[in-house]
């Protein structure tokens, strides 16, 4: 695995999350029980703190990064897709930023909000609880997230997660 300290800053993982192999870990990084780290996603704390809760997924060539004045920190039940950006922002409990999405600083996603595919959801932005974020930049439409769709994502990634850190083994090179 690529996990890597920087300086005096030591990445803390639970010991139930996975991290594939091919995932990047650096610096001022915690990662929550059960949650998932999937391949080519990176979670860079250089400069701030990055923190992501339990059961949470992150995944394919996601970027996780931050600032020195602002941390970015993902709550516990979330869905964070394919190639997402997260940049110094706030992702609350139970909530989602769907594939190819970009989320930038000091926006807070609320609790069972979700950030549609490809939205680009600009700095200072809020995303109510329950609402749901389209568009580049991002419109809000108040009510329009699904919780069980969330709820039954978080679920899938951490039986996932529970079968990958046991059945994974490479075959190659």
């Amino acid at each position: 695995m690529a996990i890597y300290a920087l300086g005096d800053f030591v990445p803390k993982i639970h010991e139930t999350a996975f991290v594939h192999p091919e995932a990047v870990i650096i610096g001022n990084v915690e990662i929550g029980a059960e949650s998932t780290i999937w391949p080519g996603a990176v979670l860079r704390g250089d400069d701030g703190k990055i923190i992501i809760g339990a059961r949470t997924s992150i995944q394919d060539n996601s970027v996780i990064h931050t600032t020195p004045t602002d941390p970015t920190i993902v709550g516990d039940d979330c869905v964070i897709g394919h190639i997402v950006h997260l940049e110094c922002c706030i992702i609350e409990n139970g909530a989602q930023v769907s594939s190819g999405a970009v989320v930038l600083h000091r926006v807070r996603v609320g609790s069972g909000a979700i950030v549609a595919a490809n939205a680009v959801v600009l700095n200072d932005q809020i995303v109510p609880p329950g609402a749901l974020a389209v568009g580049a930049p991002a419109q809000i439409k108040e009510g329009r997230a699904r919780q069980a769709d969330i709820e039954l994502g978080a679920a899938i990634y951490v039986k996932k997660g529970q079968y990958f850190k046991h059945a994974l083994r490479k075959i190659s090179d």
